[in-house]
């Protein structure tokens, strides 16, 4: 149990601000004797006295937070709760690992008054304002104004972003870029985040499996495929097992699932594939990590090209991922739209697809050159009578071709709110 140091979803805004505003944490780490004060809370007073004897923190009804960190290694102090809660006299929050929580349940009764929220790494919005960095205002201004940024201003915008790439939205990787670690240094956060991430799915199947499936998704994007395809991962038919272990995966919420939509219209949930898919990580940061898992080169290097835009890959995978995180981050769901082309076997895609009031907003992302889009511009003429806003995202300045906005890639938050 340990204190938590952020809060990093939309959701939690409002009481993100009433806690570090208005109330105490009670902040500890584990000890047999704080532990051992579980094993009987029948006297409830007695309990708090020894948690606060244990931690050399007071207390105060009605004013303070306990917080539960990582709850999964700790199934007697997540029963406790009910007890805890219906005494009323604090605040408590768990956080932990949802595969865990979910297989560590064995001889407890999981409390019903568990109010459970989606827990997010940092947006591009919260990196920012945890960096101190105003330019988010900027942007919005910007975006409002539908004019060109200029193409000074729109280098920093960018670099602000790719910033944010290299670095990511979890707490930890984001704590030692403020702290003054070097890009080395915060990659090595960042591999240890997903070693963790592999261990908690060793624990699940220890066959390695679900690694597999995590691993592959930078190189299944790379391949540009309409879907990502389980057999060739695992390199063989897949089973009902390896199925459940996918379905562990998505749970995990360590992963983000893209489904094509066969028949795109405004509930665009009712034509979902759930055979067809594409996965994205969770956090763009852990993807950039991944993503240059085999270079040779030294980390340093591969970040100080990326924030200068000049690695010599097509890094449109990479610009798709921040884009779905953006959106999943805003509260909408991800989907995208394959058809094929007339008298071919090629096909036309949309990477993403949202319903915004009556209308569908088609996305397409780009990592340099916005000169084929050919994907967007007949889906506006396919389903024209849907269609909204359609937005072409890249590195290039403010414009429009037509009906076809063109945005830099910063400008997403205010796409999908």
């Amino acid at each position: 149990m340990k204190y938590l140091h952020f809060f990093t979803t939309k959701h939690l805004k409002k009481l993100h601000f009433f806690i570090f505003q208005h109330l105490k944490f009670l902040h500890f780490n584990v000890k047999k004797d704080v532990l051992a004060a579980f094993d009987d809370i029948a006297e409830l007073d007695v309990f708090f006295l020894r948690i606060q004897a244990a931690t050399k923190v007071t207390l105060y009804e009605k004013d303070s937070v306990i917080i539960f960190d990582e709850i999964q290694r700790f199934p007697i102090a997540r029963q406790a709760i009910k007890y805890l809660v219906a005494d009323g006299r604090y605040f408590y929050i768990e956080t932990g690992s949802l595969l865990s929580i979910k297989k560590n349940v064995k001889d407890i009764v999981i409390p019903s008054e568990e109010y459970k929220i989606q827990m997010y790494p940092m947006d591009y919005e919260e990196f920012l304002a945890a960096c101190g960095n105003s330019n988010y205002e900027t942007v919005k201004k910007l975006y409002e104004l539908k004019k060109p940024v200029g193409n000074q201003l729109n280098q920093k915008l960018l670099r602000d972003m790719r910033l944010y790439m290299c670095v990511g939205g979890m707490p930890q990787a984001v704590e030692a870029y403020l702290s003054g670690k070097n890009f080395e240094e915060i990659d090595f956060v960042k591999r240890a985040i997903i070693e963790l991430y592999k261990d908690d799915f060793m624990k699940i199947d220890d066959s390695g499996r679900i690694s597999a499936m995590y691993e592959a998704i930078p190189a299944m994007l790379a391949q540009n495929k309409k879907r990502y395809i389980l057999s060739n991962v695992l390199d063989k038919r897949t089973t009902t097992k390896d199925e459940e272990l996918f379905s562990n995966l998505l749970n995990s919420k360590t992963v983000l699932a893209c489904y094509n939509t066969t028949d795109p219209r405004i509930t665009l949930s009712q034509s979902k594939d759930f055979d067809s898919y594409k996965l994205y990580l969770s956090d763009t940061g852990l993807f950039t990590t991944m993503l240059f898992n085999d270079k040779s080169e030294i980390y340093s290097d591969i970040y100080v090209k990326l924030m200068g835009d000049k690695l010599d890959a097509n890094l449109g995978y990479l610009y798709k991922n921040l884009i779905a995180q953006e959106i999943v981050s805003s509260g909408h769901d991800l989907y995208y739209h394959t058809w094929q082309k007339t008298n071919s076997t090629h096909y036309y895609e949309i990477d993403f697809l949202l319903s915004q009031k009556t209308k569908l907003v088609p996305i397409e992302v780009k990592s340099s050159s916005i000169q084929h889009h050919a994907s967007i511009t007949e889906f506006a003429k396919k389903y024209s009578d849907r269609t909204g806003e359609q937005f072409l995202l890249s590195q290039k300045d403010v414009g429009n071709e037509g009906p076809l906005q063109l945005k830099p890639i910063y400008m997403i938050p205010y796409i999908v709110k």
